[in-house]
């Protein structure tokens, strides 16, 4: 979720037709907090790697999970959670003829109920940002599955810091005992995590 996410897309060209499908619907419900289109086109990139499944928390109208669903191989499923019921609504119909995806309405929790992932974006909970838990990468990846924490602006020192104190969800995720995890710069002011579950070596 991003401040102006879905303006921000009125100045790309050639979208994905799904994408434009769900900008339409954002816009005309007054849904400003889309993905941005460099978010965007990571998860396109990151979703050709999923073998089976992909999940998302937050999905809004659907602009993220759009990118995805585009990005995704023929037999990938993909589940989403958005815990606003209109929402939820908008953006079951924006799938509508794409047997693939389901959107789940409810709190983030209900990721769990169809996982382990191939990858897992965490928009909308989850994510260590604020009191509403954190996802458990054992749990919810496969190994060698990566999660994706967006909407964090550039680090420019260790320890990343934001708003004058260490960023403690950032570092959450950076060091976090399970992952191997790495910051992408997208724009600058705009950063992404992803995070890949290190497979056992036994």
């Amino acid at each position: 979720m991003s401040l102006a996410g879905t303006d921000a897309h009125a100045t790309e060209v050639r979208l994905p037709p799904l994408v434009e499908r769900a900008l339409a619907v954002a816009r005309a419900h007054g849904f400003v907090h889309s993905c941005r289109p460099e978010q965007g086109r990571l998860l396109h990139a990151l979703a050709g790697g999923a073998g089976r499944l992909i999940g998302e928390t937050g999905t809004g109208c659907g602009v993220g999970l759009a990118w995805l669903a585009e990005g995704a191989r023929p037999g990938v499923r993909l589940v989403s959670v958005e815990r606003d019921a209109e929402r939820a609504r908008l953006a079951a119909e924006v799938f509508a003829e794409r047997p693939e995806v389901e959107i789940l309405h409810g709190d983030w929790r209900r990721i769990v109920e169809r996982g382990p992932y191939d990858l897992l974006v965490l928009d909308g909970g989850g994510a260590a940002k604020g009191g509403d838990g954190v996802a458990d990468p054992v749990r919810l990846l496969v190994p060698g599955g990566r999660v994706v924490v967006d909407d964090f602006t550039p680090a420019t020192g260790w320890p990343p810091r934001y708003g004058g104190e260490v960023d403690r969800p950032r570092m959450h995720w950076l060091r976090h005992p399970t992952l191997d995890t790495v910051e992408l710069p997208l724009a600058g002011d705009l950063a992404a995590l992803v995070g890949v579950r290190r497979r056992d070596r036994g």
